[in-house]
């Protein structure tokens, strides 16, 4: 029997671009990781835990989109992956594509933040600076009731995260953004010239 390790960093962002060549699919991990990290912060958490989750937690969707979460946890199995990190990563599917209920802190965390991330940075690259550093909630809120702007971004799965967590989406988005500004140079929303965070 493979004996279980915690992975670390490297390790995830190498096995994330082992199946991923799509910059925008690596940008979003990226985004979600440093999401997490500061919700782990934010809740005495583990941060190295819920930000590698982050990071890995759409590995199988360039190569298998059909599988998607299935195929994550194959690919995560056989690395020798901890259940608790397989688990959160399938549950983050939950009503989409696969019935694992997201449970812990953590898992309904990332279930609530990722399609939230997609739709910030949707917001993000209209802007005249296409950054999220001077992106407010207000402009969030103002094209979320634009319904056909960012309709790839499943604003009932957000919603449905933001119940889970016990917050209004409003505390939701502004910790979203607090968590992607950071990063901001790394996943394509920076202002110009400006590089920060984590580095890829």
């Amino acid at each position: 029997m493979m004996q279980t390790y915690i992975p670390t960093r490297d390790e995830a962002l190498a096995l994330l671009k082992a199946h991923n060549s799509n910059a925008s699919l690596i940008q979003h991990a990226l985004a979600v990781e440093a999401v997490m990290r500061h919700a782990a912060r934010q809740h005495g958490a583990d941060e190295d835990e819920w930000g590698i989750i982050g990071l890995i937690h759409d590995v199988d969707y360039e190569r298998s989109p059909n599988a998607h979460c299935h195929k994550a946890r194959e690919i995560l199995t056989e690395q020798g992956w901890p259940e608790t990190y397989i688990r959160a990563v399938v549950s983050h599917g939950w009503g989409i594509c696969t019935d694992v209920e997201p449970l812990t802190h953590l898992e309904k965390t990332l279930y609530a933040v990722d399609e939230l991330v997609g739709f910030v940075t949707a917001c993000a690259l209209v802007r005249p600076s296409k950054s999220v550093t001077d992106l407010e909630v207000a402009s969030v809120r103002k094209k979320w009731k634009q319904k056909g702007f960012a309709a790839g971004a499943n604003r009932e799965v957000i919603d449905k995260g933001a119940q889970l967590l016990g917050v209004e989406r409003d505390k939701l988005i502004a910790d979203v953004i607090q968590g992607m500004r950071p990063v901001a140079g790394n996943i394509g929303l920076g202002l110009t010239g400006t590089q920060s965070g984590t580095s890829t």
